[in-house]
């Protein structure tokens, strides 16, 4: 066990915040899942428990196996899986939007495990990966916007519209990440204002042929105009009704919570232990509960920050910035929708709800950000190192 802290590297901070956050996860994914086991888990919670379980272990062996390669690695490694990535979303998309009568259309099997994996958190980890690169490519130089449609914005707007059919939520979370890594890389504010301009022209295109030609996405754009006009009218809908579940919740909650395990809206709240797993921790941990979750993203937050600053190259820097910011942000939104400051989204609570693709495509953008820890790390000590060689006495009277 000690050789293994003695390897684990990167910023100790950001480890203690991802370590804590899944711990506390634990036992809100225990008590919110009550629901669905007894509706599709024979009556047993401990099997989700293990579930989650199984899943953060494995999220955190991918953690530290990401954080053990040079970042600079991950630049040619975005090159690489950016195909890789597109033939998947035409895969998920193409395999059809039911699985034994379950909406799958955003996933996709895998017949060897029998597990199924959604393709659109692995492609938002490389986009971002790509994008940073890119930018960090042309930091010194002057380029037109004609010269960076090609390499940049067409495999953006690929990756967008390969996943918008079946989740306009991820997608425009993406876009606005793309949006803003891009703004803080240097790229021209005006060239940004075309691009945002003609996002928003291919998605009233779109929207314009799914309503001209519905079997294409049967229900997919009504469900988006529904949602986004139910949250700005106040009418009676599904989504409605598990926001007014959600705010019961924390409205029952109170300072202190009702405590671990005794929550009674997890029993009609759907989507209990990932879309909303927010209103079940503050039902069964009160307001202290939601402001210590608070507390640990916008830690997490300052870190990357600070990390992100003492990186020495600009890949670095924006590397951490862009797999980092979306964490925190897909955050922010599942608070935002528990508390109905946002329509209904499906996005989970990082670290948190339970899920496995979305646990392990997380803990992945972590073990990158460490990685850029890591090697600052390194460069500081083998600069302690240069110092001890060239000034030994200097550094032996210090020490008496």
């Amino acid at each position: 066990m000690q050789k293994l802290f003695e390897n684990i590297k990167g910023d100790r901070l950001i480890w203690a915040i991802v370590a804590l956050l899944a711990i506390f996860s634990f036992l809100p994914v225990y008590s919110a899942s009550s629901n669905l086991a007894y509706t599709v888990g024979g009556g047993s919670t401990f099997t989700f428990f293990v579930k989650h379980f199984v899943h953060l272990l494995l999220g955190f062996v991918i953690m530290y196996g990401t954080h053990k390669i040079p970042y600079r690695y991950f630049r040619g490694l975005s090159m690489v899986m950016l195909p890789v990535v597109l033939v998947l979303l035409v895969v998920t998309m193409l395999q059809g939007t039911t699985i034994e009568g379950a909406n799958a259309s955003r996933w996709i099997q895998i017949p060897l495990v029998g597990m199924s994996f959604q393709t659109s958190t692995l492609a938002f980890v490389v986009l971002m990966v790509y994008v940073a690169r890119y930018l960090s490519k042309i930091q010194d130089k002057k380029v037109s916007f004609k010269e960076s449609i090609l390499p940049l914005w067409m495999p953006v707007f690929l990756v967008l519209i390969l996943i918008l059919p079946a989740n306009f939520s991820t997608t425009a979370i993406m876009f606005a990440m793309v949006l803003v890594l891009t703004f803080i890389g240097g790229y021209p504010i005006k060239y940004l204002a075309v691009i945002v301009g003609s996002g928003i022209l291919a998605l009233a295109f779109f929207v314009l042929v799914a309503k001209a030609f519905p079997d294409l996405m049967p229900n997919r754009v009504d469900t988006w105009i529904s949602r986004i006009e139910n949250f700005s009218n106040g009418e009676d809908t599904e989504e409605d009704y598990q926001i007014e579940k959600a705010k019961i919740a924390i409205a029952s909650g109170g300072i202190q919570g009702v405590g671990p395990g005794k929550s009674v809206q997890k029993n009609f709240l759907p989507q209990s232990s990932s879309d909303f797993i927010f209103a079940i921790i503050i039902e069964e941990y009160g307001l202290l509960g939601g402001l210590f979750l608070l507390l640990m993203y916008s830690w997490f937050l300052f870190r990357i920050v600070i990390v992100s600053q003492k990186s020495d190259t600009i890949f670095g820097k924006l590397l951490v910035l862009g797999v980092g910011l979306p964490i925190v942000f897909q955050a922010l939104i599942n608070m935002a929708v528990a508390v109905e400051l946002f329509p209904v989204t499906g996005q989970t609570l990082p670290l948190i709800s339970s899920g496995g693709t979305s646990i392990w495509m997380t803990c992945m953008a972590v073990g990158i950000i460490l990685s850029v820890s890591a090697q600052r790390e390194e460069i500081k000590e083998q600069e302690e190192d240069i110092n001890i060689e060239e000034n030994p006495l200097e550094i032996l009277s210090e020490a008496i």
